[in-house]
């Protein structure tokens, strides 16, 4: 950990402009083996603050910290070796559809600098063993639900021991019941290997079950930073709303 900055995540003052204003003075911060969650409506910069984090998107001012790591002006060579321990579940899943399950997770793992081929095959069934999915090492993604592609992209993500995931939307265009499911998974995986996690998602269920804090945007404004249990108690007009729409869809 760097005494300069000992978050792992952190933004600062933040600013990001395309045709309009996507991130406002954005500032969170999240720590090392917690999970923050971004909510609010569409279109209020959540993706666009997950692509900084990863580096694909440069504010136009501000800073971005990335394990304890300024990655604001770095070279794409450093922003690859962040990448190795940084690492995102989107929202297609974004798998090889001529490769089989097995194989995209393999994919993952031969990327990494340790990679032992005598042991591929028990790391690749660990992992599906992991995400309950030990019974589709051969299936397509074709042959998956939208929840299974979910849970094999996060084995993928995982083959690559990442100290962080970013989760974009991870239980959109799924039943409440495979919901559930990526949710325990989420959490699980968040116990057993103390992983760093920021979760942008519109599903407030999925919020309480695996988030410590939550940033709330509006208008690209971060409007309420902190737990979950004291979101419930704001008397924000923008958050009153958003919490009785869930209660509504319910």
């Amino acid at each position: 950990m760097s005494e300069l900055y000992p978050n792992y995540i952190e933004f600062r003052n933040v600013y990001k402009t395309f045709d309009r204003p996507v991130l406002v003075d954005v500032n969170f911060h999240v720590k090392a083996g917690e999970t923050v969650a971004i909510i609010g409506r569409s279109g209020v910069g959540k993706s666009v603050s997950l692509a900084h984090i990863m580096g694909f998107l440069k504010p136009d001012s501000g800073r971005i910290i990335v394990s304890h790591v300024d990655i604001t002006d770095a070279p794409e060579a450093e922003l690859r070796q962040i990448r190795k321990k940084v690492t995102m579940v989107f929202q297609s899943g974004a798998l090889f559809d001529s490769l089989t399950v097995a194989e995209n997770i393999l994919f993952s793992l031969e990327l990494r600098d340790d990679y032992d081929a005598s042991n591929r095959e028990e790391i690749v069934n660990g992992l599906l063993h992991m995400v309950d999915l030990q019974d589709f090492h051969d299936s397509y993604p074709s042959d998956l639900s939208t929840g299974y592609k979910r849970s094999v992209a996060i084995a993928r993500a995982l083959a690559a021991q990442p100290k962080c995931i970013l989760y974009d939307e991870p239980t959109t265009m799924v039943d409440p019941i495979m919901s559930d499911q990526v949710g325990q998974l989420m959490l699980r995986l968040k116990n057993q290997l103390s992983l760093t996690s920021v979760v942008v998602t519109h599903d407030l269920q999925l919020m309480r079950l695996v988030a410590d804090r939550v940033v709330f945007l509006h208008d690209g404004k971060v409007i309420y930073f902190g737990p979950v249990h004291e979101m419930d108690q704001s008397d924000h007009p923008h958050i009153r709303e958003f919490l009785a729409m869930d209660r509504v869809e319910i």
